[in-house]
């Protein structure tokens, strides 16, 4: 894990929220990596003979990291996915042995048990007791979200061929890694044109307009108050997010609500790319900017030596929210799926009570 090696994996998460604040660790796959490799030292390192004993530390220490780093949702996503996987192994392990006492005594379940029997997550399972090769399994489970990590980028562009047909005019908002690989597989199958917004004032759209050009694609850069003028022509609307909220809504770049606006207008499907890591169980907790939102340098816009900043306030938000209507489709690296198919996502990815860490 790059720039977090102490000897104490405790440090560690000092050391991630310092290097996160100071944006040495940038990018949701980075930060998805560098948490999964803290997960790792504290279970290989610190002393615990219990379940129960390894999760405390893990919530206590999401509990940290998400208070610290509240825009940063990865980070709890990670250790919520580890915390279903010590369940589940722990239970399995149950399982296998309680199955293994039943034969023995040739005890059958009635259908009436397995009628009235509960789901796994209501059941009262007690964590306290030691078990044999917890920690070998949980490492081995955590190698195989390491490659699912490496691999969701490229599983997901794979799927560009899939929504993306000959001749269509995509548009598209800002920056993201994961819209520009899928746009470039698409490319080597398909003939495609890509309008790009630049995004103010960070104008990262010029970098995706460059990295697109430069792979042969016909590719237009417009200033974002063009969008709307220039939707009508679209085909569809294939945008990144930051995090997939639990209702289907979006955190993201700042810009794409009004960018969906214009699609829904136009009736233009709208495509979310987000890896199954940028899930998260948490809803919009409030419309204010300070809960949601984090405020950018204005300087491009508006410098603080003008004579204008000495009478007005300025404000660039990052993010903005999109609702769960906008959006059309979401792509992620197991398949496409509708908004309202992510609460069934996240209880295939999280254990219900490790939803508040």
């Amino acid at each position: 894990m790059t720039g977090l090696k102490v000897e104490n994996p405790l440090e560690n998460v000092t050391k991630l929220i310092h290097d996160v604040k100071l944006r040495k660790i940038e990018g949701s796959f980075r930060l998805a990596n560098c948490t999964l490799e803290l997960c790792k030292e504290i279970i290989t390192t610190i002393e615990w003979k219990t379940a129960e004993q390894l999760m405390n530390i893990l919530h206590v220490q999401g509990n940290i990291l998400s208070s610290a780093l509240p825009h940063e949702v990865v980070i709890g996503n990670i250790i919520r996915r580890i915390l279903k996987i010590i369940r589940e192994e722990y239970d399995s392990s149950v399982q296998v042995k309680h199955q293994y006492e039943c034969d023995t005594q040739s005890i059958a379940k009635s259908l009436h048990k397995l009628v009235t029997q509960t789901s796994d997550q209501d059941k009262i399972v007690d964590y306290s007791k030691p078990q044999d090769g917890l920690k070998s399994a949980l490492l081995d489970h955590m190698q195989e979200i390491e490659t699912e990590l490496e691999t969701s980028l490229d599983n997901l562009a794979e799927q560009s061929v899939e929504h993306i047909h000959s001749s269509e005019l995509i548009m598209t908002l800002g920056y993201s890694v994961t819209v520009e690989k899928f746009l470039k597989n698409a490319a080597k199958h398909r003939k495609i044109e890509v309008i790009v917004a630049e995004c103010a004032p960070g104008c990262k759209g010029q970098q995706l307009a460059a990295s697109l050009a430069k792979f042969k694609i016909e590719t237009t850069l417009i200033p974002d108050s063009s969008i709307f003028a220039m939707m009508s022509r679209v085909n569809k609307v294939i945008i990144g997010t930051h995090c997939v909220l639990a209702n289907g809504g979006l955190r993201a770049i700042c810009g794409s609500y009004s960018l969906a606006l214009a699609a829904k207008h136009y009736s233009v499907p709208v495509i979310v790319l987000a890896p199954m890591y940028k899930l998260t169980p948490i809803f919009l907790c409030n419309y204010e900017q300070d809960a949601f939102n984090i405020v950018g340098s204005t300087e491009t816009v508006l410098p603080y030596n003008s004579i204008a900043a000495r009478f007005c306030k300025a404000y660039s938000p990052i993010f903005d929210y999109v609702p769960p209507e906008l959006v059309t489709l979401f792509i992620s690296n197991v398949g496409g799926n509708a908004p309202s198919y992510v609460y069934r996502l996240l209880s295939e990815l999280y254990y219900s009570e490790d939803y508040e860490l």
